[in-house]
């Protein structure tokens, strides 16, 4: 199991600007995708952002140009930088880790963390 750690939420005006951590508990090198989902109340999780193994990133349209996924290997920790912040951001984000064991795939979760845009 990887246990995920996320921190950086919290209150922000729209347009502004926050920076999320997802902190893991084995090197991120190992991990085959690191990803950022959110949900906001009443709604479905949704899929935010990955990067790869690789380096590569992929992002979900509504976030596209907003946000940057990016990773720190030596603190085995990935960020997920928001900027310009809309209402509609507002939600539980959580970071994930996919890896394979025994030809099994298998899926970790954070717990998340609270982030309110709002006036």
């Amino acid at each position: 199991q990887v246990q995920l750690v996320e921190s950086g939420g919290g209150l922000v005006q729209p347009g502004g600007s926050l920076r999320l951590s997802c902190a893991a508990s084995e090197s991120i090198l190992s991990i085959n995708a690191m990803g950022w989902y959110r949900q906001a109340q009443g709604k479905q999780r949704e899929w935010v952002a990955v990067i790869i193994r690789g380096g590569s990133t992929n992002y979900a349209d509504s976030v596209k140009g907003r946000f940057t996924i990016s990773r720190d290997n030596a603190k085995d920790t990935v960020y997920l930088q928001m900027n310009s912040l809309k209402v509609e951001d507002t939600a539980v984000y959580y970071c994930n880790a996919a890896y394979w064991l025994r030809a099994i795939h298998y899926v970790d979760w954070g717990q998340g963390t609270q982030v309110t845009v709002s006036s």
